[in-house]
């Protein structure tokens, strides 16, 4: 698939100046401010997960969601039907109606659902909004810092950051996460039944009704919202970059393809899942080759080992071109961040892998502040320093091409089931 053709994506993400953005360092900084931003609520709460367990942690967190609800406030909750699913019965008992309205985005009934069209595209997004005034956005699911669902409690907390923020961004996180209550509320169905319409001859004006009645995705940004060249805006400068499957389908990746391709001193980037297609790849390799100190923190300690793998077939076509691979070895790593030069920082839920780029909706904050991140930076720096640096592996030999072709395959043929044709 190449860039050009997603023509409708918006390359430059809509910054608005006058922000307030706080950097949280996994969940034991985050489920505070947001238990805390709850108990304060005054009119209503939305919240939308990827995970929502059944832990303590959680069970927190559902209380402060639950009590809020009982007071008055209107408290609205969606949770993906797959990575929820095991959690589901007892989050019904959590989050009973009418204190909670709780809705699951495309449920699942067996396994073999995932096959059916469209399953694969997973809600992968972590937002919260508090009164229209306060947001919470990035990548820390609902669950212990310490608990991986999959291999249980562990002696050190996952890697994990969110951001909180305040001012006009609020805004665009409130239409995001009010679009995928709506859109679980409304079911699968009525998706489908657009991109059908969408790809097929039906008349616009009928295709623009649903598309109304839908209101998919966050706000665009108006045409003259101010660029990064435009006149400066007030610190702090922020913008959320949503993925979907219809009219910003490639915006996550373009912003990050575009900060990279404008670095001149550094690009340190931060993802448990590392698979990106030949057009970002070539942006890492062309900012290494021009001197740009490209620096990449990926999982030591694998929770699936073909992500792993994945990832570890791409280390020297990148390392040949200059990029240091480390990784990150004392916990889970699940943090999806970014810092290009000493002004451009990303946090939020969008890995660097197929299931991110073009399958699941996701949700970023980009920010435009030097102190930010500058404080995103000590952090990253005193993980890197605690990871371990990769060797290059051999660049041939039968072993490592058929890595290669076994990785790009099930790559391929994943896609293909979830309705993508074309290259990566």
């Amino acid at each position: 698939m190449s860039f050009t053709a997603d023509v409708a994506d918006d390359a430059d993400a809509g910054y608005s100046g006058g922000n307030q953005v706080r950097l949280l360092a996994g969940g034991a900084q985050l489920f505070p401010a947001m238990q805390a931003a709850i108990a304060a609520a005054r009119r209503e709460v939305w919240l939308a997960t990827y995970i929502f367990h059944d832990d303590a942690t959680a069970q927190a967190m559902a209380t402060a969601l639950r009590e809020a609800g009982a007071r008055g406030v209107r408290v609205h909750v969606v949770v993906d039907g797959f990575g929820s699913k095991a959690s589901g019965p007892t989050l019904r008992q959590w989050l009973p109606a009418p204190q909670v309205a709780l809705q699951v985005f495309r449920p699942l009934g067996h396994w073999w659902s995932l096959l059916q069209p469209g399953q694969l595209r997973r809600l992968h997004q972590k937002l919260c909004v508090v009164d229209g005034e306060l947001a919470f956005v990035g990548g820390i699911n609902i669950v212990d810092d310490c608990n991986d669902i999959h291999h249980g409690w562990q002696a050190r907390p996952r890697l994990d950051f969110a951001v909180q923020l305040r001012g006009p961004v609020v805004a665009d996180v409130a239409q995001a996460v009010q679009a995928l209550f709506k859109r679980a509320a409304l079911g699968a169905g009525a998706m489908d039944e657009l991109l059908h319409l969408a790809r097929s001859a039906a008349p616009l004006a009928q295709a623009r009704q649903l598309w109304r009645s839908l209101r998919l995705v966050a706000r665009p940004a108006p045409a003259s919202a101010p660029h990064l060249g435009a006149t400066p805006l007030a610190p702090v400068r922020a913008a959320l970059r949503v993925r979907d499957n219809l009219r910003q389908r490639r915006s996550i990746e373009r912003a990050y393809v575009q900060a990279i391709r404008s670095a001149t001193r550094r690009v340190h980037l931060v993802s448990p899942y590392f698979y990106p297609g030949q057009g970002f790849r070539r942006a890492l390799c062309a900012a290494a080759r021009r001197g740009v100190e490209v620096r990449l923190l990926l999982q030591g300690q694998p929770d699936y080992r073909l992500a792993a793998l994945a990832a570890r077939v791409l280390y020297a076509e990148l390392q040949g071109a200059g990029v240091r691979i480390h990784e990150y070895t004392p916990a889970f790593l699940h943090a999806k961040v970014a810092l290009v030069d000493d002004d451009w920082a990303t946090v939020g839920s969008s890995n660097i892998d197929p299931l991110s780029l073009l399958l699941n909706l996701e949700a970023n904050v980009l920010v435009r502040d030097a102190a930010f991140s500058a404080q995103l930076s000590q952090h990253l720096q005193a993980a890197l320093a605690k990871s371990r640096e990769a060797a290059a592996p051999p660049q041939q030999g039968a072993a490592a091409t058929l890595q290669r072709g076994l990785v790009a395959w099930l790559a391929h043929w994943a896609l293909r089931v979830a309705g993508i044709s074309g290259r990566y």
